[in-house]
């Protein structure tokens, strides 16, 4: 059966269900939908039900221009419609991934990028593939420099139980380590854990000495040459951290949750998202008695 123009003033459903996040009650969201799927929108290119909701180039004759709707899904034409566009979606707010997201064309990121779970590109920088770790480049700080004016650092956080950075590298011939210049100011210069690593061979080697924080000093005790790596991680000046402590939730941290970013299963947020939606229910209906 084929209609004219549908206006659905509040709320569409298509299938069996109701998604919780869409609103109980009197916090139903209008203007809302759901589709119990798979859909498909645009030219359909998949031989088969690829996935709950399927995107393709834009074939519609009557679009001759890509729409300007800031906030909203945008399908633009590739290469028909009169828009010659590579893409077959655009979202022009966040966009949040909770499983893997696998693609076989590139990855543009114009700000950020934050997958939970793996981000495989299998073109991308003309690759074969790069797997890029989850929750690594999600999580990174940026700081002014601690001694050069003008200059910023930016690293990104390993995870432990302490506020910490690393330095790693091949030991001189000299035997002199020759620490990072911004570790003046931002590290406990007596708070150091050095690793030593020999190649080759064995050879007997040990700290002689810490020189101001500034430089470390290896020493072979066989007296013969130094062939080796290093590795050292030392605490951070401000390093604060509560490891563990009791409560129910991260918002009972006792040293207070300002400059932490956190990432939740998708069960969890789920969970977090119905408690509150019954909570503000029960509440409404409280008021009403």
């Amino acid at each position: 059966m084929k209609v004219p123009d549908l206006k659905v003033g509040k709320r569409l459903f298509v299938g069996e269900g109701q998604p919780i996040s869409l609103g109980i009650g009197p916090l139903e969201i209008r203007g809302s939908a759901f589709i119990e799927g798979p859909t498909v929108t645009g030219v359909p290119p998949f031989p088969f039900v690829y996935a709950t909701h399927m995107v393709g180039p834009c074939a519609n004759s009557d679009m001759l221009f890509p729409p300007i709707v800031p906030g909203a899904l945008a399908i633009f034409p590739g290469g028909g419609g009169g828009n010659s566009s590579p893409y077959s979606a655009a979202v022009s707010g966040g966009q949040a991934t909770f499983g893997n997201l696998d693609t076989s064309g590139h990855v543009v990121a114009g700000i950020d990028l934050n997958a939970q779970g793996d981000v495989y590109c299998y073109n991308a920088f003309k690759a074969p593939r790069i797997h890029a770790l989850s929750l690594k480049k999600d999580l990174p700080f940026d700081m002014p420099h601690p001694n050069k004016k003008g200059w910023r650092l930016r690293h990104v956080c390993i995870e432990g139980p302490e506020i910490a950075v690393y330095c790693r590298g091949r030991v001189p011939a000299d035997g002199i380590i020759n620490l990072p210049t911004f570790w003046d100011g931002l590290v406990n210069p007596e708070d150091m854990t050095i690793s030593l690593t020999p190649i080759g061979c064995w050879q007997e080697l040990f700290v002689k000495e810490k020189r101001w924080g500034k430089q470390i000093v290896v020493a072979n005790n066989a007296g013969g040459p130094i062939n080796a790596d290093y590795y050292i991680v030392a605490r951070r000046l401000d390093d604060d951290l509560v490891v563990e402590y009791e409560g129910e939730s991260y918002e009972d941290y006792p040293g207070g949750n300002e400059g932490y970013s956190f990432n939740f299963e998708a069960n969890y947020v789920e969970g977090l998202i119905r408690d509150m939606v019954n909570e503000k229910v029960e509440k409404i209906e409280e008021e009403q008695k």
